[in-house]
């Protein structure tokens, strides 16, 4: 990876408009590259021993945990308000639990994928911007983003309503496909809700204002547990009770952060809605496309492996005790999410403010605490294998079946706390464009191919299916550390200056 990263999906005209004059930024030697550090002005001390290693290792900590322990919580308890609807649906019924289950994973996963990573824009965008000074444009590019992932919610709208016909199309047992049809309809509210959260988490985030986030967050997920027993087992309204809390507790979390950035608390970041929203949309669009193409590969890798598992014999155990590992693996992703975040603040924000030695030793240092988490959660996971299936449903089927299972949650769980965060470094960057096609080699041609066959002709069932999936993920992260270690940080501070000055508007006010 010699030349830098170009900006993913522009023409040819924005790419020219773009190249950078890299002797601006050259000392008399070479460029630092790999895991080397060098002086410049400006950035972190450079690093000759363990002694500035540590030094350094230990005020990057401090930075990242500032932003990852709020960010952590934040993923966690949203989350967790679809995974404790899911908890409550396994003690109503096996066949709530799968209604439940497929819709989560498969509908409205669907309609997640998309959002979260056009949304994602705003993390490269804001980031850098914030960094490099134009807090200004924060505010605008949040509403560039409200304007078109509004507009994507009402086309995805309509998969939700056409759920039952598209589940029954694909093969889903028609029993499965009618409820979870039924409930995807009524939570097309959330959908809309995903198309305001978004964007507003990027743009608090690029702030580093996270602790609002998290404190909203809390309050959101203690009523959703509460109303949840409430509704639907109290009360026994059963899936509609579920719909009713769920949309209303998404909603409520997209209020109350509104009304926390209206308040003035952003400052100049949010100076009240501009005309300039309207401008550039179409540049816009493409880059919101590439990080939706990148985010969405990643998301729906584990829908597929929900959605495969509706075709083996047995389907509805084999749905309900994989609908409950992917639930677990997902409360567990939420803490490399909440890295994730931490990561593309972090190296965005260096880089937008031209510091490449300190944006790539905060990529070292959450390296490091991903995986020391991962190994620490899958450990948690396995001495407790045999009891924690009883937290999630009443079938001693399927509680059998999650046990066997667990020793390859807890693999998924050590890779998928390292990924997210390898991911998050992209962002940042603004790299999305070219892991997208990293994905769709590592998931779809080798993974998910690997694993039907592991499952259907060699007869290896479930764990077949997941064990193709872990390759394909294993292969992934390598493929992210190296295109990490190989990147000449000072080449992408340049990059994001360029980058700054062309969403801020500058050289289109120039043309």
């Amino acid at each position: 990876m010699e030349e830098p990263y170009k900006f993913p999906l522009l023409t040819d005209k924005d790419e020219n408009t773009l190249s950078i004059n890299h002797n601006t930024f050259q000392k008399s030697n070479s460029y630092c590259n790999s895991f080397t550090f060098c002086n410049e002005e400006g950035d972190i001390q450079a690093i000759r021993g363990i002694k500035d290693f540590l030094r350094e290792f230990y005020v990057e900590t401090k930075k990242l945990w500032y932003l990852a322990a709020p960010a952590i919580f934040t993923s966690v308890s949203q989350y967790s308000i679809g995974a404790i609807t899911q908890v409550f649906a396994g003690h109503v019924g096996t066949i709530q639990l799968a209604a439940v289950s497929v819709e989560n994973s498969v509908i409205i996963g669907f309609g997640f994928g998309i959002m979260l990573g056009m949304g994602s824009a705003l993390e490269t965008l804001c980031g850098q911007a914030f960094g490099g000074g134009q807090l200004d444009m924060l505010g605008v590019y949040m509403q560039r983003s409200w304007l078109i992932l509004n507009t994507t919610a009402v086309i995805l709208m309509f998969v939700q309503i056409f759920a039952t016909q598209i589940l029954n199309f694909i093969g889903q047992k028609p029993e499965i496909s009618k409820w979870a049809g039924i409930f995807s309809i009524w939570m097309i509210p959330q959908l809309f809700a995903y198309s305001w959260n978004f964007p507003i988490q990027k743009f608090l985030q690029s702030q580093s204002k996270i602790m609002a986030m998290a404190f909203i967050s809390a309050v959101a997920v203690i009523g959703h547990a509460f109303f949840s027993w409430l509704l639907m087992l109290r009360w026994h309204w059963d899936l509609a009770g579920a719909a009713i809390v769920l949309n209303a507790s998404w909603w409520f979390i997209v209020i109350g952060q509104l009304v926390y950035i209206f308040s003035g608390a952003c400052g100049q970041a949010w100076t009240g809605f501009s005309y300039k929203a309207f401008q550039n949309l179409r540049g816009f669009v493409r880059l919101s496309m590439a990080s939706a193409v990148m985010l969405c590969l990643e998301i729906w890798y584990f829908t597929a492996l929900v959605l495969v598992a509706g075709y083996l014999k047995n389907a509805e155990i084999a749905v309900d005790a994989l609908s409950i590992c992917v639930n677990i693996l997902g409360w567990t992703i939420m803490v490399a999410f909440g890295f994730n975040a931490a990561i593309s603040v972090r190296v965005s924000n260096e880089l937008g403010a031209r510091r490449p030695r300190a944006a790539k030793f905060s990529v070292i240092v959450v390296i490091i605490f991903s995986l020391f988490f991962g190994i620490l959660l899958a450990a948690i996971l396995l001495a407790t294998r045999h009891r924690y299936p009883y937290l999630f449903t009443n079938s001693p089927e399927v509680r059998q079946v999650v046990s066997d299972l667990t020793p390859l949650l807890a693999i998924s769980i050590v890779i998928n706390n390292v990924q997210p965060s390898l991911s998050g470094v992209a962002i940042g960057a603004g790299w999305q464009a070219y892991v997208a096609y990293v994905n769709i080699i590592c998931y779809y041609v080798l993974g998910i191919p690997l694993g039907i066959v592991l499952g259907f002709i060699f007869n290896a069932s479930v764990k077949g299916i997941w064990l193709g999936m872990i390759f394909g993920t294993i292969v992934q992260t390598f493929v992210l550390l190296w295109m990490i270690y190989k990147t000449n940080w000072d080449k992408e501070a340049s990059i994001a200056e360029e980058r700054i000055k062309y969403w801020g508007g500058e050289q289109m006010d120039a043309n």
